[in-house]
Order: C-alpha cells, then structure tokens, then sequence
C-alpha cells in the first residue's frame, strides 16, 4: 500500500495568509497542519509516501519532514506545477504506485476518532475497488455530496448540488486499488480544465466499485481551508489534547507505537525539539521506556492499554 498527500494548491481562501506560505504548513494549534493527514497515513499502516506540493512549497516540505527516516517512514517528494485538480495526483504519482493499491489524503484534511486506524485497515484490506468516507455536514453545498438508494448503497455523488439529496459530504481521504491511475488518464477535465476526484470516484461506482464508509458518532473531520474551519480545527485539538494529556497527530509517537523508531530515536527527536512543549513531549516518553521494570513490555502502548485516539 502507497500513500500519496497532496498538498498543493495557492490556500485562495485563506489569503492574505498563504500568499507567503503553504496552506498546509500553517499550524493546527501545536503542530504543522501536514502532520495531522501524514499521521492518518501512518495510523494506516502506510510507510511510502509521495507528498505532492507547488514547486515553490517543496523545499519547505522537504525541510520540515526530510526523508521521513525520524518517522520510520519514506517520504518522496513530486512537483504538482499548475493547480490541475485532486485526481492529477494519479497521473503525477503514477510511477511512484506502481500498480499497487494506495491512500490519496488532501493535505488540509483532519480526521479523529478512537475507532479510525480499524476503519481505515479495514477498507485497505477489501484491496479491490475503492473506499470514500462520508461525513455528516450543515452545509452540503459546499461539497461533494453522496446520495443512496433504498438500501443504503451508495447511488450517486454531486459535487456542490443545489438541491443536496443528503447531507453526507465525501472527506478528503480515499482508498483506490491499482487501478486509479489508469481510470485518473481517462478522465476528461471539467469546466475549470481540472481532473476532478468526484469523477474518479464516480467512475469506480459505475463499475459497481465504490464503497462509502459513513464516519459517524465518535469521529470528527475538519477540511481546513477557511480561516473559521482553521480555527475550529486547533481548539478541537487543543481542548482533547488538554484533557486526554496525549498528542494528537504526532508521528513520532505513531512510529515508535509501531516499532518503526526505537527509544534511542524519541531521545534523539526530543533533544533536537527540546525547547518546546513537543519535544517535552517526546522525552517524556523516552523516560516512560526507561523507567520500566525489566517484566514490564518495552512499549509504553500496548493495545489494550490506550485508545488509538491519542495518536491522532
């Protein structure tokens, strides 16, 4: 399984801000927003991942997150030069899949829920077809809406519908199977000359290969492409962070949760971040590795002992 991010765009919405920075390395109350989609990869069980960004926003990705080996993970990077839509992240990564199934996340997307790291294995694991997750929103015409037919199947998605015949909007995560570059080249651009996802989707539900999951109870989503949504994101993740005491999306911890870094390497990261409250974070738990009795599992998470939900 590969994992793609796309992460380009010009953030129009968000001006006067993003005309000097990427929308997605603005911060989500204590992190970059890029660490909130790369975590989710990660929850996923994803460890090769293509970041797509503007030519002019790469170096600081590349800056920001190297080569993803502090993660456990590796990263690679792609030039997406003129905005050409969500599904032109296929025809760029193409090569990089590989005939291989894979994980499409849009940059400025937030997901939270304690059951999220099963819904997403569990929609890898089909490996045929493809899997959208649906969110239930005040305001479907802002997005790309599912409607369903009698038996709850998925029976039609409309981008920004006047007249929304549900109110469950497709999130910016998708799973495709290793088909999606092939379907993604025989798309034709819309009307703003742009490869739309909806229609890559679209395409996979008229073969009768779409699978739409409804994040429901329990899970929150955030596309954080207006100042308001930017604002509701951090104080989501500030007050959970504030009363679980754990971080959310921070990757080091996925990682070292994984088995993918060592103790050695949470040591190494905390001292490189060690003035800040992150990095605080990290050596705490590097000590909490150390302090354990020799009986007790080197790793501080066993799967009983915490919710997924700290992790994201």
């Amino acid at each position: 399984m590969r994992g793609i991010i796309l992460a380009g765009g010009t953030g129009t919405r968000l001006h006067p801000i993003t005309q000097v920075i990427s929308k997605q390395l603005l911060p989500v109350y204590d992190k970059p927003m890029i660490y909130y989609p790369l975590t989710t990869l990660m929850l996923a069980d994803v460890r090769e991942i293509l970041l797509i960004s503007t030519p002019s926003d790469l170096p600081q990705f590349e800056r920001l997150l190297g080569n993803g080996s502090q993660f456990g993970i590796s990263l690679q990077y792609a030039e997406q030069p003129l905005p050409g839509g969500l599904a032109q992240a296929y025809l760029i990564g193409e090569k990089f899949v590989k005939n291989q199934p894979s994980m499409l996340i849009l940059g400025d997307n937030i997901f939270y829920g304690p059951d999220l790291p099963r819904v997403l294995r569990s929609a890898i694991s089909r490996g045929r077809g493809a899997t959208v997750f649906a969110y239930e929103v005040d305001d479907p015409h802002r997005y790309g809406i599912v409607s369903f037919d009698a038996v709850g199947q998925a029976a039609g998605i409309t981008e920004k519908p006047e007249a929304p015949q549900s109110n469950w909007a497709v999130t910016g995560a998708y799973i495709y199977d290793e088909n999606a570059p092939r379907l993604a080249a025989e798309l034709t651009p819309s009307a703003r000359g742009e490869l739309e996802i909806t229609d890559l989707n679209r395409a996979y539900l008229a073969r009768g290969m779409l699978t739409v999951e409804k994040l429901g109870r329990g899970f929150a989503w955030f596309d954080t492409g207006t100042p308001e949504s930017l604002m509701g994101a951090a104080e989501f993740v500030r007050n959970v962070e504030k009363c679980q005491k754990y971080l959310i999306a921070c990757p080091e911890e996925v990682a070292f949760s994984h088995g993918w870094i060592s103790s050695a390497d949470l040591r190494h990261r905390s001292a490189a971040l060690a003035k800040s409250d992150y990095g605080k974070y990290l050596l705490k738990l590097h000590h909490d590795v150390r302090d354990k009795p020799p009986n007790v599992p080197a790793s501080p998470f066993p799967a009983a002992a915490r919710s997924a939900s700290a992790f994201f």
